[in-house]
């Protein structure tokens, strides 16, 4: 494991950065993994123009010989499935075992979800509405398509955009972060033997260098993101120099809404399991729980017990010290706030960059910890009177990723799920994804979908195709 591939991939060459070095740093120690060299923008340009260059051979493959090679990908992603557990464990301080078992399969599985659903799509008329002239739909790929992906799932992430992209027949210029590049790198000879030349290019280096000049490129047709509100922000104004599509999945601030009939002991397991997972490092963590009154105090208690028994390894550290010091940030504010209570946790752990699990009960709704989102260990917990007023105040956010309800009444969870502003209400349950099912946001947590046939067709354009018979 001391040999990591730092080369990038340009048009079927496996180059070298020629801009600034990254210096990779492993979150469980602090101690430097390898240093990589991003891209100059030379190389984004040329990256580009083999993108363009190869797009009409490969959006001229059948749909079976393009899901052909994203099958043979995944079969290549399987086998290295424990190699790429190691590089995401050592590179992103996840556990080895939740990465090999909870994501890497999950990935495979969406190359090949998107193999068949590729064969699937079709057009929605076709048909004679004007005499003597027959219509028809085509879903056809955009083109090129520039992807910038986030640190807390860099593997995945790549999956859940390179698979939809490339099997829509677009030819794709993907960035991971600079923080956490190293699993794509370990698959680019895959990717160089599996696909052909300029169809896929991994290239390496900065949002605000390498990222901003793919959303401004005119050659980029498409530019999909998954970051903060502020990259999103930043990538809609670089995409403006050609209106160019853009496809965002920004941020989140999940509300849980437990009712007083609700299951107390499994909803407590799910807390403690999804509010924590990745350190909280997710866009859709369980971060935001509502209690009724009724069972408040219980559930406060039981939760509290839960998390003091969480052990940091078993979540893992967060990204960086940076990062850390801004979860702490939220977090010795909160102690400065006389209603709130740290009820577990709310110190840094002495060790590379680990924070304790932490809980805040009692916290109102305009509370920071309830309103912003914190992106680490930490949950807070607010008590609530009514149905009426659980939904105000879990739209009442500038968010609109996730959400869940827990009821034993399944009349009440279908009312209050469709009065919910949140790409997806999980009722009963918590962080279940299935490649089938479709996951995007509303208001501030961006637009377009990931996984599903509407992530598919969102890497294609509809267009209008009438003979005169």
């Amino acid at each position: 494991m001391e040999k990591f591939d730092i080369r990038l991939l340009i048009n079927g060459n496996m180059v070298l950065g020629e801009a600034e070095k990254s210096v990779l740093i492993n979150p469980d120690n602090n101690e430097v993994i390898t240093e990589v060299p991003c891209a100059s923008i030379a190389q984004v340009d040329e990256a580009i123009q083999a993108a363009n260059e190869a797009f009409p051979a490969w959006k001229r493959k059948s749909f079976a010989d393009r899901a052909e090679i994203l099958y043979k990908f995944a079969d290549r992603i399987d086998q290295k499935a424990e190699l790429l557990a190691k590089l995401e464990s050592i590179n992103c301080g996840k556990p080895y075992q939740r990465m090999l078992e909870d994501e890497m399969p999950a990935i495979s599985d969406h190359f090949r979800f998107f193999a068949g659903a590729s064969r699937c799509m079709s057009g929605s008329a076709s048909g004679e509405y004007l005499e003597g002239f027959t219509s028809m739909i085509r879903r056809d790929p955009v083109g090129v398509v520039g992807q910038i992906a986030p640190w807390n799932y860099p593997l995945m992430m790549g999956a859940w955009k390179i698979a939809p992209a490339l099997a829509a027949g677009n030819t794709v210029v993907f960035k991971p972060s600079e923080c956490t590049p190293l699993t794509i790198l370990a698959l680019a000879e895959d990717i160089k033997e599996l696909f052909p030349p300029g169809v896929l290019n991994i290239l390496t280096g900065k949002g605000s260098v390498v990222g901003k000049h793919l959303a401004s490129h005119d050659k980029v047709q498409m530019v999909s993101v998954t970051g903060s509100v502020g990259t999103g922000k930043q990538v809609l104004q670089s995409a403006a120099s050609n209106v160019k599509r853009t496809h965002l999945e920004l941020g989140g601030k999940a509300p849980v809404i437990a009712f007083d009939d609700c299951d107390i002991d499994d909803l407590v397991e799910n807390m403690a399991m999804w509010g924590y997972y990745n350190a909280g490092q997710d866009c859709t963590a369980a971060c935001r729980l509502y209690v009724q009154e009724n069972i408040y105090q219980e559930v406060v208690d039981k939760l509290t017990d839960a998390v003091k028994n969480i052990h940091a390894e078993d979540i893992g550290p967060l990204i960086s010290a940076e990062q850390r010091e801004i979860v702490q940030g939220f977090v010795e504010r909160a102690k400065k706030v006389p209603h709130l209570k740290i009820t577990a946790g709310g110190n840094a752990i002495d060790k590379g960059c680990y924070y304790e699990p932490t809980l805040i009960a009692d916290a109102l709704q305009d509370d920071e910890v309830v309103q912003e989102e914190i992106f680490g260990p930490v949950v807070s917990v607010t008590k609530f009177k009514d149905v009426d007023q659980a939904i105000e105040w879990a739209n009442d956010c500038k968010y609109g990723l996730a959400s869940s309800i827990w009821t034993k009444d399944i009349q009440k969870a279908h009312m209050v799920s469709s009065m919910l502003q949140f790409g997806v209400t999980w009722i009963n349950t918590y962080f279940m994804y299935a490649s089938e099912m479709p996951h995007g946001g509303f208001k501030m947590s961006g637009y377009g979908k990931d996984l599903s046939m509407y992530g598919l067709e969102d890497y294609t354009v509809v267009r209008h195709i009438m003979v005169k018979i």
